[in-house]
């Protein structure tokens, strides 16, 4: 069965990681999905374990993770996926994450960053940073970079953003990171602009590598997510939204394409200001500030 002809099936401190010897190949690629305990990554894992890829699930919750694990090897008859657990809302939890990958893994062949949150209310991390402007964009910036090391050649960096970054026509920077004027939607949205913005500043960084980095809207999607923040709102399910982090991750159409914006495996036009170089640049050198300025070591 060729994968794209594939139809899907019906807060610690701790990190905790399986131990079994390392798998993945270009032939069998290992696939970090992050946020897979649910929604679209949960979706996104499962599909990409029935065609063939070794998955390392990511979750905040060990007991859940563990579920999934067995839920996934289950529909799938892959195995059991190995499975990380970090609260994206603590950086020293990420960085010991990303340490246990590398120490167990020599290589990655796609990152998805797919974890994300919707505050209702304000709320800010032990950083002093607001939470949604710490998981959905410092999270994955972390993430990608301390992770380096283990892409190459052929290597993909898939992040699920939105099409709510363009309702962000301006960026209160000063504003910025705790987001004392607080307003849930724009929050979030802001979010979403600077993981546009940090794919396109990955992408030229990471130009001659032969590592990609592109970015999509998956949808309005029925996720814990958007039943919290809107109930009741029209969505598709997450299989269908998964459909689009699968065809990035896994297709030969789009190898080699990098820095690019997708919706319904189309590529198209981000917002004016998430290609504007000055906002790509600032929320970059923002993210380093904020992160510590984390290498790739």
């Amino acid at each position: 069965m060729k994968w794209e002809k594939f139809e899907f099936l019906p807060a610690g401190t701790e990190i905790f990681i399986t131990s079994h010897p390392e798998k993945g190949s270009m032939a069998d690629p290992l696939i970090l999905v992050t946020g897979s305990t649910d929604g679209i990554g949960k979706a996104t894992a499962t599909a990409l374990a029935a065609g063939g890829s070794t998955i390392i699930l990511h979750g905040r919750d060990e007991k859940k993770g563990n579920e999934v694990r067995q839920e996934l090897a289950g529909k799938t008859g892959s195995g059991r996926p190995d499975l990380v657990i970090a609260d994206y809302t603590r950086q020293t939890e990420i960085r010991r994450m990303a340490a246990d990958i590398r120490s167990r893994y020599s290589h990655l062949d796609v990152i998805i960053n797919n974890a994300g949150t919707y505050q209702g209310t304000r709320h800010v991390t032990e950083n002093g940073i607001e939470m949604t402007f710490a998981v959905n964009y410092l999270g994955p910036f972390l993430l990608t970079r301390l992770l380096r090391p283990l892409l190459r050649k052929g290597s993909r960096i898939v992040t699920v953003a939105s099409g709510a970054h363009f309702d962000v026509d301006r960026i209160d920077w000063e504003n910025l990171p705790g987001q004392r004027q607080y307003d849930p939607w724009r929050a979030y949205a802001l979010s979403k602009l600077a993981d546009v913005t940090f794919t396109y500043t990955l992408a030229r960084n990471l130009e001659g590598t032969g590592i990609t980095a592109n970015c999509l809207h998956p949808g309005v999607v029925d996720t814990k997510l958007l039943r919290s923040a809107f109930p009741g709102y029209p969505a598709i399910t997450p299989e269908k939204a998964a459909e689009i982090p699968v065809w990035l991750a896994r297709s030969p159409d789009v190898a080699g394409v990098t820095g690019r914006y997708f919706e319904n495996k189309k590529e198209t036009a981000s917002s004016p200001l998430s290609r504007n170089r000055k906002v790509q640049a600032r929320l970059w050198t923002m993210a380093e500030d904020l992160t510590g300025n984390p290498d790739y070591q």
